[in-house]
């Protein structure tokens, strides 16, 4: 790790005791977690992200998840670790992350705004089964009755369940769960260590049959909104009209109230990673995405209609649609955006200037 980045100063980003762990256990073979106590925890989107929200709380750096898509990836270089398999294995946590919130949140400054999680890299990744610091984290909003959405490909965030029907009761609380296609077999290579797509759904039924309502026609006061961002929706791989079918069809089965679809974008250290990943198995379509993504990370607006218009007219036909003002609050697509210290580690990018696909508010 980059040891500039520890200390006192106002620019370190963590102090000075920093525990580096390997672990035995199959679910963590080769994984080493820097065990480091972060100096904030609240971090403050720059408004030029144009993003529905102004802070996020994320108490990981890196993602076991090791999705080959990840925009997140960039944020490792800052540390000076590979924004590659180093970005899958070197997992940074902030074991302080609870009370240092709770610390943050009881601040004469704090105002009580909506905090997002999981914008970054997955707070429910694998490490938070070892680490449990999401429950301190929810605890510490709850007793604050601080709003706050998560957007998740874990499934641990079921653990939390009761903690997050107590925060409801206070505060405004959003759930948003990512499933861009059910195909197994783009599973397996493109997102090779998060539940299956079909456990992601499951997670929609879990807070279905424990009468947590899913989309604003069956909120109550103490509901917690559930959608499904459909991202990534990939070129060439998960896009033809049968997958697409597939995948909102099973989303609205699951009982989600909303369907957000997100195409693949690819900025820089997520598209040298994808790229060579998608050279190793579909050499075929390289050129192809050469070309598709010839003007920068963002695949051409009229690809980004036609996905819209498809899951819309899909979602539609199955009894859900997009989410509306006041539905899946302030969950964006994930998308990374520059911190305050100037490394892009903890928050949300820009978005086009001109939006061509679903938003979550």
């Amino acid at each position: 790790m980059r040891w500039d980045n520890l200390g006192e100063s106002p620019s370190a980003l963590f102090g000075t005791d920093v525990v580096s762990r390997t672990m035995d256990s199959p679910e963590f073979r080769g994984i080493t977690f820097h065990e480091v106590r972060a100096r904030s925890i609240v971090n403050r989107v720059p408004g030029a992200s144009r993003m529905p929200f102004e802070w996020t709380v994320n108490p990981y750096r890196g993602c076991s998840h090791a999705c080959v898509y990840c925009f997140a990836r960039k944020t490792h270089s800052y540390l000076d670790l590979d924004t590659g398999q180093g970005f899958d294995s070197q997992i940074v946590v902030k074991v302080n992350a609870p009370e240092l919130l709770r610390r943050e949140l009881a601040g004469r400054r704090w105002r009580g705004d909506h905090i997002a999680m999981g914008t970054n890299v997955d707070c429910y990744q694998r490490a938070e089964g070892r680490y449990r610091l999401m429950p301190g984290i929810i605890e510490a909003l709850r007793d604050h009755a601080n709003p706050f959405s998560i957007l998740t490909k874990g499934t641990l965030i079921v653990r939390d369940l009761p903690l997050l029907q107590q925060a409801a009761e206070v505060t405004d609380v959003g759930i948003s769960v990512s499933v861009g296609f059910l195909d197994r077999e783009l599973w397996r290579t493109v997102e090779p260590g998060t539940p299956a797509p079909d456990r992601r759904l499951d997670v929609v039924r879990t807070l279905t049959a424990h009468g947590i309502p899913c989309g604003v026609r069956t909120l109550t006061a103490h509901g917690i909104p559930c959608g499904v961002l459909m991202a990534p929706v990939i070129p060439f791989l998960g896009d033809a009209p049968e997958q697409l079918r597939a995948t909102v069809r099973a989303i609205a089965e699951a009982g989600a109230g909303s369907v957000t679809p997100l195409v693949l974008h690819l900025r820089p250290g997520a598209r040298e990673w994808f790229m060579a990943w998608l050279g190793q198995h579909h050499p075929h379509l390289v050129r192809r995405y050469t070309t598709m993504y010839a003007d920068g990370a963002y695949a051409p607006k009229w690809y980004q209609r036609r996905i819209t218009r498809q899951v819309h007219e899909l979602a539609a036909e199955y009894g859900i649609g997009p989410a509306r003002p006041g539905e899946a609050r302030r969950i964006p697509p994930p998308d990374a955006a520059p911190e305050p210290d100037g490394s892009p580690g903890d928050e949300v990018a820009h978005r086009p200037s001109e939006p061509t696909q679903l938003t979550l508010i």
